[in-house]
């Protein structure tokens, strides 16, 4: 008999008095499960709920169901004050929305005369706000760690003194990371937190998660964020972009949180965990105090014999590697500065020493690829089956598994592709056609891919405008499940959709995003943009040792605009 899938409820928390306190519905739009996995919606979790003048109670959003989820808590999100969302991915987009009807709360910002204040942060927030501006009365655009609370509490204070929301908007409109549309000052700048030095590469806050649960997706996990943005400059990642400067976490704060915790497993959460300098001290000192270990993807050039005998001693059996693009040219391209050499050589080591399986990341639809490039896959297919049979050395063990993870490669903003034409769903449908058919001539070798029409849509999203708006408010008023709520609104949209996704945009033409500023030149990207084109690279971002402590040199280095960007947000 089949089991019933599991269907986990938010974990329980206290209910906070509301007398004397703003009420605020932190609202993670996605299942719980989810949100016990999302490091950045619990840190602001932790940060708002020690503000004494706020009451913050924990809220998710059923897709499958359609329902809001809560842990407790018998008054309507209409009667908070303060309804706060956490926007990580696209898709949320329709979630934020399908949340407010649900709640009986007017979607139309311009239409709420009253309490609650719509308020949405995250990665979105400041990637990109342009198609939620007509629903949201206000932006955090930045680190929670730079200022939020300060905000919140000016909120609580005018809604405990009965103000009006406009009254509030005012208060808040000029603060550092705060975006009011229609009432501050564009661009708005990106908050940071500089309490360890920024620019010096210091992190001595990292996020630590506050709920660890067996239903969330890294079950019993106490997730450790060991680094913030990304020193590489990979040119599709909004991440090595917006999250500037690269930082790193001190091994004592990771430490700390885990003697106080006493977790079971630890997931360490960061976008170039080889390169922090004390994985390898901090790993050999999670295995002493008997915790279980998973990482986030690796780069095969910093992972030597010694630290795989730690991940081998720490009973980790699967690795997974970036490799991106399928040839050389198109890895030079998008800036992916990875060596065949030390890759085969990495999979040879993990056949050797027994791990069972290999993750690798791969890319389709980068600008200008060309069948050429895609033909340099089977030849690098079949190296690295040679690389796992070398490392087996006459054994049928190691390595048993590899997956090739194919992705539709998304144009973002704030990157050098906000310039890019997106692929087509024919094109990408037919690069998938081709890796599993490459990919079916190596035993031991499946391919995994994203959904063409979905990384479509996603793209239409990430560079939407506020008139992609109006698709939102189509998809929400569907009353079918997301996918067919959105091609519904697709059908019945009023605008092209190839006019955001297929056209290549010009050198001077406005994106919508930029009434944000993250704090990289837009020339800088401009250039980056140029090299895609020539597939050149760019070296990554330089160190320097800053008080005996490794650090990135934003204000020696001048490359990117960031120096000058760090040192007028400071003085102002």
């Amino acid at each position: 008999m089949k089991r019933r899938r599991h269907d986990p409820k938010p974990i329980p928390v206290a209910d906070m008095e509301w007398g004397g306190r703003l009420p605020m519905a932190l609202v993670f739009p996605q299942k719980p499960a989810l949100a016990y996995s999302s490091l950045g919606w619990q840190a602001v979790y932790h940060i708002v709920s020690n503000a004494p003048s706020v009451a913050v109670e924990p809220v998710f959003w059923d897709p499958d169901c359609s329902r809001i989820l809560r842990s407790g808590g018998k008054r309507g999100l209409d009667a908070f004050g303060l309804v706060a969302f956490s926007l990580a991915y696209e898709f949320d987009f329709l979630h934020l929305y399908r949340v407010l009807l649900a709640a009986g709360i007017q979607p139309a910002a311009s239409q709420r005369p009253f309490w609650p204040l719509v308020m949405a942060g995250g990665a979105l927030a400041f990637l990109n706000p342009a198609p939620i501006i007509p629903v949201v009365d206000l932006f955090w655009v930045g680190e929670a760690e730079a200022g939020l609370r300060e905000c919140v509490e000016i909120l609580a204070d005018i809604y405990i003194r009965n103000g009006t929301r406009f009254q509030a908007l005012d208060a808040v409109a000029a603060m550092p990371g705060v975006f009011v549309p229609g009432r501050s000052a564009v661009p708005v700048r990106r908050a940071v937190d500089t309490r360890g030095g920024a620019h010096a590469g210091g992190l001595i806050f990292p996020a630590v998660s506050c709920f660890v649960s067996p239903d969330a997706v890294f079950r019993d996990s106490l997730l450790l964020e060991v680094n913030r943005g990304c020193p590489h400059g990979c040119r599709f990642c909004a991440a090595g972009y917006m999250y500037r400067p690269h930082r790193q976490a001190p091994v004592e704060a990771l430490q700390e949180a885990v003697l106080r915790t006493k977790p079971r497993k630890v997931g360490l959460v960061g976008t170039a965990l080889t390169d922090w300098p004390d994985l390898r001290l901090f790993l050999e000192w999670l295995h002493g105090q008997n915790v279980d270990v998973s990482l986030s993807s690796l780069r095969a050039e910093g992972l030597t014999e010694e630290l795989l005998d730690t991940l081998r001693t720490l009973g980790i059996r699967t690795v997974t590697l970036a490799l991106e693009g399928v040839s050389k040219g198109l890895r030079s391209s998008m800036n992916k500065q990875v060596r065949v050499d030390a890759l085969l050589r990495t999979v040879e080591r993990l056949a050797a020493k027994g791990f069972n399986h290999l993750k690798i990341y791969l890319l389709a639809g980068c600008p200008g690829e060309t069948d050429e490039d895609w033909q340099e896959l089977g030849p690098l297919l079949q190296e690295l089956d040679r690389a796992r049979k070398a490392g087996r050395s006459g054994s049928r063990r190691g390595l048993e598994l590899i997956t090739l993870s194919l992705g539709c490669l998304v144009p973002k903003p704030w990157t050098p592709l906000q310039w890019a034409a997106m692929a087509g769903e024919r094109t990408l449908r037919e690069r998938i056609v081709q890796v599993r058919r490459t990919a079916r001539h190596v035993s031991g070798m499946q391919v995994r891919s994203d959904s063409p029409r979905l990384a479509r849509l996603q793209g239409l999203l990430a560079r939407g405008d506020t008139e992609t708006h109006g698709l939102i408010s189509l998809a929400a008023q569907q009353h079918g499940r997301d996918q067919e709520s959105w091609a519904a609104a697709l059908r019945d949209w009023s605008k092209d959709p190839a006019w955001y996704l297929d056209r290549e945009r010009g050198k001077d033409e406005a994106f919508p995003w930029e009434v944000i500023s993250l704090g990289v030149d837009r020339n800088h990207l401009w250039k980056e943009w140029e090299r895609v084109k020539t597939r050149r690279t760019t070296p990554p971002c330089p160190w320097e040792h800053v008080a005996g402590q490794p650090g990135f040199a934003c204000l020696d280095c001048r490359r990117c605009g960031l120096d000058t960007w760090l040192t007028e947000s400071a003085s102002s």
